[in-house]
């Protein structure tokens, strides 16, 4: 306010009392005024960077994901998709089955056998 007025008036307004007769503001009042207002500040810059890091964040998100017909494919192109795949794990579990279930029906150690699938060799326990 005060830049806006020039020199000359302010020295007429001297000289009538005018500048004793301006109401002024408590200083507590007004560094409270002004603590409040920079706190706010902070507090919408705060939110603006986060609401900004969370917009490209879901941005990215949605260019990164495939959409459908990408996932379809993606799928046929996995190994357990494959038939002669399935067949081998299906395989490999019921060997393993068959492995468990002696080693829980003798006494022998089956750990040490060189050949699992055999019924001899290794040592006892």
């Amino acid at each position: 306010m005060v830049s806006c007025v020039r020199r000359s008036s302010l020295r007429r307004l001297r000289r009538r009392g005018g500048l004793a007769r301006l109401p002024e503001a408590p200083e507590g009042a007004s560094l409270v005024a002004r603590s409040a207002m920079e706190t706010l500040r902070k507090a919408l810059i705060a939110g603006a960077v986060l609401g900004a890091g969370a917009g490209v964040g879901t941005a990215l998100f949605v260019l990164v994901t495939p959409g459908e017909q990408q996932k379809q494919a993606m799928m046929k192109e996995m190994p357990e998709q494959d038939p002669q795949r399935r067949d081998e794990v299906a395989r490999t579990k019921q060997l393993l089955l068959a492995t468990l279930q002696e080693a829980a029906a003798t006494q022998e150690n089956v750990a040490w056998r060189k050949n699992w699938m055999s019924g001899d060799g290794g040592k006892s326990a």
